[in-house]
């Protein structure tokens, strides 16, 4: 199976570009980023946002990194601005769930519960509704996978993880991370951990060093012709 990432296209403005409002638009639009041509990899942080992720932003705005940030409903609600803010500053968000329960021993309506609202949370904070899904801790079966596309949602997994949940080591995390690197890349990370985001500023520098762009996962995903209900990387054994 293969994942469609949505991706969303903006045709260029007809022909008053020369108007102040239609400069000051091109200057703030971004640029396309071309991972057929950039060195790219995607860090995501999961289960987000967490109390840190003000400093993670900070981190990244810094070095103009852009990453993926999968979300859990319950912090959606207790911490909006910060979910405002990763859309302002141009990151992207998925779906992972609310409250974080295996979503392959509940049952389907309690599966489209959780999706829907973080869906609806996500929305009253900042205005967006995410277009991707990542199951909590990676687990999905073709129940799953179904409902996904019932929201028109891929599942988005990891190629490597930091294991920062694990080691909440500095050192560790960002040894580990570098040692799993690899163009077109998928890390697994969590803002709540707090040595995590200390070594940030590290690592992105290190990684920006051995000419990697930091990229959001769409970006990775757009050359894969991937469609809503499907999973990237698959797991094991869901090979055809």
């Amino acid at each position: 199976m293969a994942i469609a990432a949505v991706t969303l296209t903006l045709a260029p403005a007809p022909a008053l570009a020369d108007s102040p409002t239609n400069q000051r638009a091109a200057k703030a639009a971004p640029a396309p980023v071309d991972c057929e041509q950039l060195k790219c990899i995607a860090l995501t942080f999961d289960d987000g946002p967490g109390k840190y992720a003000g400093t993670l932003l900070d981190t990244l705005k810094k070095y103009d990194a852009k990453v993926t940030f999968f979300l859990e409903g319950q912090y959606v609600k207790s911490r909006p601005a910060y979910v405002k803010r990763m859309v302002k500053e141009g990151h992207e968000l998925g779906n992972h769930s609310y409250t974080h329960p295996n979503f392959t021993t509940i049952e389907p309506g309690a599966i489209r519960s959780e999706i829907q609202k973080t869906q609806d949370a996500v929305k009253k904070a900042a205005g967006v509704e995410p277009k991707l899904l990542r199951p909590p801790y990676g687990m999905a079966d073709l129940q799953v996978s179904d409902i996904a596309a019932e929201y028109g949602m891929p599942i988005v997994l990891w190629t490597a993880g930091s294991r920062d949940w694990s080691s909440k080591n500095a050192d560790a995390i960002k040894k580990q991370t570098l040692a799993v690197a690899q163009r077109d890349g998928i890390i697994l990370m969590h803002d709540w951990v707090k040595q995590t985001v200390d070594v940030m500023p590290s690592l992105v520098k290190t990684l920006q060093s051995r000419g990697y762009t930091l990229v959001k996962v769409s970006d990775i995903l757009k050359k894969e012709n991937l469609a809503a209900g499907d999973v990237f990387p698959l797991p094991e054994g869901w090979e055809n």
